[in-house]
């Protein structure tokens, strides 16, 4: 298996890319800590992989701390953050976006990889080093209308997976982001700003060349590699995970 032994802390792990992510994970080996705001969803799959379920809001300090510490306690360390838990609004005129939808968007997806790497830098350094990877998107490298402000945050999670990947290297500390194109989630209808539908669906593939969405293996598959030892010598990647959308 190719995480034995590795503990990891995955948060947004109740559902979709992050639920995906805490099961391959478990399926190779890996102690996961299942984070997140529905704590609920976060007991279901951990019960169903044998992993430790936490819940909070990634936008907050303390929850954050919290469940950094809780993997510490509950597992003896950590090898392993992934950044999952993230959000949208609707496609739509940037410019009808609310002020209190913007607060929101940076909240989850900017300020909680901020408040993660405050956290959890220490617990990684103990085991003398690991893997901190972002869900970013094809948002942050190939932005379209109608998400700018979403686009902004993935390309600031970009640019902090690079910076931050340069002044972690000499610990050892390997800082990589994994980019997928849209995948059938929960906010699948709010990135096409319309319904998912059959012909909706249809005109979004065309700007994918192999011509489907991501799922979530897909996602779990790129975040293993960058968890595991054979990776040792990769960082400050952003890795595209879509089909050759951005090719």
């Amino acid at each position: 298996m190719r995480l034995q032994g590795k503990i990891a802390l995955v948060t947004g792990a109740a559902s979709g890319f992050g639920e995906g992510i805490a099961r391959e994970y478990a399926a190779q080996g890996a102690k996961v800590a299942v984070a997140d705001l529905n704590l609920e969803g976060a007991r279901r799959v951990a019960a169903e992989i044998g992993g430790l379920a936490l819940g909070g809001d990634v936008s907050k300090a303390a929850d954050i701390a919290a469940m950094v510490d809780g993997t510490v306690a509950g597992f003896g360390g950590l090898d392993v953050v992934v950044n999952n838990a993230g959000w949208t609004y609707r496609n739509q005129p940037s410019l009808d976006v609310s002020e209190e939808e913007f607060d929101r968007v940076f909240a989850i997806n900017v300020k909680s990889v901020f408040l993660m790497a405050k956290s959890a830098h220490a617990a990684l350094l103990a085991r003398g080093g690991g893997s901190f990877i972002t869900i970013s998107s094809t948002a942050g490298l190939r932005p379209r209308p109608g998400l700018t402000w979403y686009n902004g945050t993935k390309g600031a999670v970009n640019v902090f997976t690079q910076s931050l990947a340069q002044e972690w290297a000499g610990q050892n500390i390997r800082v990589n982001a994994v980019c997928p194109v849209m995948g059938v989630t929960g906010l699948t209808t709010a990135f096409m700003g319309a319904e998912d539908t059959p012909e909706n669906r249809k005109r979004f593939l065309a700007s994918i060349p192999i011509g489907r969405l991501s799922t979530p293996a897909d996602i779990a598959n790129a975040c293993v590699w960058l968890a595991e030892d054979s990776s040792s010598f990769i960082t400050g990647v952003l890795l595209p995970v879509d089909g050759g959308r951005c090719a």
